[in-house]
């Protein structure tokens, strides 16, 4: 029986593995700052994106979306001045969401959200 974290994992791989291919440039995985730790930082053209990646077993369900509260916008919004000022960079940010549902037998399905959530 897979774990709560094979299944986190396996999410963040095929998120990864679907933002390299529609562009993105995959910089860090499972980043962590302080209290956040971001999923995935990719470069997707004159921004800096920031993932946050949720995984569910089963048929799709609304809820993934609704772990995005108050207090991980905020730590989001910590570490990712943190990586901009640490790297060095100048560029635009954007703060996306993905959901993975894996679907028994199915391929799994991948919802995309491009500038999700703004700290």
């Amino acid at each position: 029986m897979a774990t709560h974290l094979d299944t986190g994992n396996a999410g963040e791989e095929l998120a990864a593995q679907f933002l390299t291919r529609i562009g993105h440039d995959i910089l860090e995985r499972n980043w962590r700052f302080d209290k956040a730790e971001v999923d995935i930082i990719s470069k997707d053209g004159d921004f800096i994106v920031f993932t946050e990646v949720k995984t569910r077993r089963g048929y799709p369900v609304p809820e993934a979306y609704e772990t995005l509260n108050e207090s991980k916008v905020a730590h989001y919004a910590d570490a990712s001045e943190a990586y901009l000022e640490l790297k060095n960079l100048y560029l635009e940010v954007r703060f996306d969401f993905i959901v993975v549902w894996l679907i028994p037998e199915k391929e799994p399905l991948i919802r995309h959200f491009p500038g999700a959530f703004n700290p």
